[in-house]
Formats: C-alpha cells, structure tokens, sequence
C-alpha cells in the first residue's frame, strides 16, 4: 500500500479566494500603495496624476497644458496637477520626468525639440533616445515668417531675391538660438545658399517690438493673435508659415513647402511624455483618452482660437515625427555647426 501523504483536494471556493487575493496584490502595485479591490474599479489611477509643464506659468504653452488638464481629470477620475518645471527650452523638465517613477502617475506636456534637436547641440542630464515613452501628440504651433517696415520687398522671393544680392544686409530675427524660428532660419539659409543675418532675441516680447519699428528685416514667431492684428492692420507683412498646410487665419499666405523649402517647413509639435517603463497599458488608456479630447468638445476649440493645429494620433505616429525631426535636426547641424554657436 503506498504511504504517500494525501492531499486534500482544493474547492472551487478557495480558488476563487485566491485568485481574487493575487489579483488585488499585482493592482496594488499601479500608482503605489495598498487600495480596495472594487469590481469596477480600474486598476489605475488611484491617486492624482502629475503633469510638469515644462514652460513657465502664462505662456501659451502653459495656457494649452491647463486646457488639457481639466477634461483629462474627469476623464481619468482623479486630480491633474500641473508643475511648472522651466527651464534650458524645457530639458529642465524633462529631466524632472526622466527621474520621476515610472507608474503612470507623472507625465510632461512638451515640445519635442528637448529630445530631437538640445542633445545634439549640448550635453542633457537624460537619456533623449531612451528616457521617455511618447505618450500622444497633442498640438502643432505653426511658425510665422514676417516682413517689417524695414523689408521693402513684399514677397517671400523678394527676400530671398535680397539675400542673394546683398548677403548679410537681410536681418531674420528669431526668439533665440535653437528655437523653432531659429530652426526655420537656418534651413532656408542652407537650401538658399544664402547669407543671411541671425538676430536672436530672448524670448518674444522685445523682438516684436523691434520688428514693428523696423530694428530688422524679417521676423519667424510663431502665430498668435497679436502679430495677426498687427498683419491685419498693415505693420507687419505675412510672407509664409511654416505648418501642413495654410492656416485658416491666412489662408492666402503659403507655407515655407509651396514655396519651395520643404525642410523649413517647420512647426513646433507639443505633446505629452511618460517616463521609460511606464507601463504599455497605461501609456495605451492615456493615448486613447487624449485622441478623444482633441476630437471633439471645447479643448479642439481652445486650441483653435489660439491658432494651434489639434494633433492627435497613435503612439506609434507620435515616435515616428520625433525620429523624422531628430534626423533632420541631425542633418541640419551637420551641415552648419557654427549656425548655433
């Protein structure tokens, strides 16, 4: 007769129970901390979720961060706390995402130039390649390239015509070196092949003033209502944008690719990030609810009245124009090193 111990059998009951029990562990670790399994009850968030914009407070880009935050709240159930983290054109911030824990609950509203085009003209404290998980685009802030009482052309071929037979006599101001109007620049100057003045300023403000009493020939800012009142009243001329395709408040002006420079026709992506790790079925809920807040309701509106394009899109959409613009970054600073010293 064998004398192997007997094993009593496990009910169907206790099974349950402990499949339930293992259950509430692994939904537990989401976010942190101990929660009360609930059947309905989602296994994230189960705190408020962190969003650090990396501008300072009042800019436009801080403005559509706040936007985004509210509606993203009710949908996801729990408070969006917005932390301003500016600094060095937003690398400040996105190294406050890189070290942030990876669990959902922080996120960064950014353009994507601290991971395309920063690396490559200086040293960050994050990984730009590796650090970040792109979460889902959410706006495109086309650039304006704008005649000043000082341009007596009235045409984009005007100036590059001007640039051509006066080099260094056309001054482009921009709102600093590395910037997107920076960027802009630059790409005409080397497809143009032209010699061309850089005038950076630091920040918008005082460049604006400048270009309206003529301290320069041309300007690249990126729209708002202010510098279209100023075109609308004749101060200042609209020669191209740089977007998709023609923007609806100047529908008659075209973009920097129908012109003829399609690699300066740039615009600046924003869009939210998570840090490395953060788990793919997070990243996945996060992705869908924004793409459903920019199809529809007041914050597709807000983005428009402020003369931003909605973006939108998939994770993998997203990826993807970050590699496109680091290689064409890439490619730019190769080509002229000394353009953003």
């Amino acid at each position: 007769m064998s004398t192997a111990p007997r094993v009593a059998p496990v009910s169907p009951l206790f099974q349950r129970r402990r499949f339930v029990r293992h259950l509430g562990t692994a939904l537990a670790a989401a976010c942190g901390g101990p929660r009360l399994l609930h059947a309905a009850a989602p296994p994230w968030p189960n705190r408020p979720v962190r969003l650090i914009v990396v501008y300072p407070p009042g800019g436009v880009s801080d403005g559509m961060a706040r936007a985004l935050a509210e509606p993203l709240a009710q949908a996801l159930g729990v408070p969006v706390l917005i932390e301003n983290r500016a600094g060095a054109g937003g690398s400040v911030g996105m190294d406050a995402l890189a070290r942030a824990t990876p669990d959902g609950c922080t996120l960064a509203f950014s353009a994507i130039s601290p991971l395309t085009l920063h690396p490559l003209l200086a040293r960050v404290p994050y990984d730009a390649l590796r650090g970040f998980v792109p979460v889902a685009s959410v706006m495109r802030t086309p650039v304006l390239v704008v005649g000043t009482p000082a341009f007596a052309g009235r045409s984009f071929d005007d100036l590059i015509a001007m640039a051509r037979s006066q080099p260094g006599a056309v001054r482009w101001a921009t709102s600093g070196v590395a910037t997107i109007g920076h960027m802009v620049l630059a790409q005409v100057r080397m497809q143009s092949r032209t010699d061309i003045t850089h005038i950076p300023y630091q920040g918008g403000g005082p460049q604006l003033n400048d270009a309206l009493s003529g301290q320069f020939e041309v300007l690249s800012t990126n729209v708002a209502a202010q510098q279209l009142q100023y075109i609308e009243s004749g101060r200042l001329r609209a020669l191209a944008v740089g977007a998709p395709a023609r923007i609806e408040a100047l529908p008659s002006v075209p973009t920097l690719a129908e012109l003829g420079f399609g690699k300066a026709n740039r615009d600046s992506l924003f869009g939210i990030f998570a840090p490395a790790r953060t788990p793919a079925a997070v990243v996945q809920r996060l992705n869908a609810e924004i793409n459903r807040l920019l199809r529809t309701g007041p914050l597709r509106a807000r983005l428009r009245d402020a003369h931003n394009i909605p973006a939108g899109g998939s994770i993998e959409d997203f990826a993807q124009e970050i590699a496109v613009d680091r290689r064409r970054n890439r490619e730019l600073v190769a080509g002229d090193r000394s353009q953003f010293d």
